[in-house]
């Protein structure tokens, strides 16, 4: 019996599972799937959980149930691609003939002292719970940062405004303005709704050190009685440790079927594998369908035949009613683009869970 290890329960390692179990997986082969947590937790909406506007239990997606498939839950520790085998906290040993690597990011602190210490963060189901009891524990009045003006960012602030209105809530940005990867028609829409709702977007602010309660821009201080992190990612502390290529960003370097050049049973999925494109829910998703055609394929003997992957685009929320996107060259503002985005979110429950 041939095995395969999937790790991460996220978009990336669901969608390659289910894409597996879907098109005739071969008798002689075992599926299993490594997760920290009993269920996948819906990243794309953990803002709101921190906001406070979704509980725990809508943002959950049961695992699915199948003869083929083996689920075992832990912290994993370390990856032995020379051993084939992978090491969880409690000391068990899963050995692979087969493995993908689907396990999402964690924050980028770009060095800057305090940040971890300090800040909060919405990079995990765990961490963005601790957020929302944090932010609900800020009394009125209270101010709130966020750093980092992207999309993470935008949407926290937005939805923490709906949920909180009594509090101080600012967005501070080392760029020129928010959602710079974004064209600037929807930077200005942002950036109007933001001044209607009361919320603060300050720029070019370069955070160089972070205490308990106090923000340092250079020499200004700012007060912060909660700061949120959401100024940069990174692959997950397991991966960073694997002694391979990387691009800049820390990001796995692929050959064309997703696979590690020097170990061609392991393939890297989602936000831990460098793409031509941002790291996004989307993205896993897509890659990882490619990913499990390209398996079956070698599976039979066959060459696998690549298609190029494409988005079909972005969509952000501002608060329940309005929002904005980007879809192929086209920027959509207003309500339209929310109501696709809870359209979308529906969907991905429906067809995950």
């Amino acid at each position: 019996m041939r095995k395969l290890v999937v790790l991460g329960g996220g978009y990336g390692g669901l969608a390659i599972i289910q894409e597996l179990l879907n098109n005739h997986l071969p008798e002689d082969v075992e599926l299993v799937l490594i997760d920290r947590m009993p269920f996948q937790g819906l990243k794309t909406e953990y803002y709101a959980l921190a906001a406070g506007t979704a509980s725990d239990f809508d943002l959950r997606v049961s695992f699915p149930i199948h003869p083929k498939l083996t689920i075992k839950y832990g912290e994993i520790t370390s990856i032995d691609l020379e051993g084939k085998r992978v090491l969880l906290s409690q000391s068990d040993i899963i050995e692979y003939d087969y493995l993908v690597i689907a396990l999402g990011c964690t924050d980028r602190y770009h060095g800057i002292e305090g940040a971890e210490e300090y800040t909060r963060s919405i990079q995990t189901f765990s961490n963005t719970r601790q957020t929302y009891q944090q932010l609900n524990n800020v009394k009125p009045y209270g101010n709130v940062n966020i750093v980092g003006g992207g999309l993470s960012g935008v949407e926290l602030a937005a939805e923490l405004r709906e949920s909180r209105p009594d509090l101080n809530i600012a967005i501070l940005d080392r760029g020129n303005r928010v959602l710079s990867s974004f064209p600037s028609k929807l930077s200005v829409y942002v950036e109007h709704w933001f001044q209607s709702h009361d919320v603060a977007t300050r720029s070019q602010i370069s955070i160089t050190r972070v205490e308990d309660g106090v923000l340092y821009n250079g020499d200004e201080t700012i007060l912060s009685d909660e700061t949120i992190w959401t100024a940069g990612i990174q692959p997950v502390k397991v991966v960073q440790d694997l002694l391979i290529a990387k691009d800049p960003g820390g990001r796995v370097i692929l050959n064309s079927f997703s696979q590690i050049p020097e170990y061609t049973d392991v393939y890297v999925i989602g936000d831990c594998a460098s793409l031509p494109f941002a790291p996004s829910a989307q993205a896993a998703g897509a890659q990882a369908e490619q990913v499990a055609h390209v398996i079956l394929a070698l599976w039979r003997g066959e060459t696998p035949k690549l298609n190029a992957l494409h988005l079909k685009g972005t969509l952000g929320a501002l608060g329940k009613k309005a929002g904005f996107g980007l879809m192929g060259k086209t920027s959509v503002m207003g309500r339209v683009p929310r109501i696709l985005k809870s359209g979308v979110l529906w969907l991905s429950k429906r067809h995950l869970g």
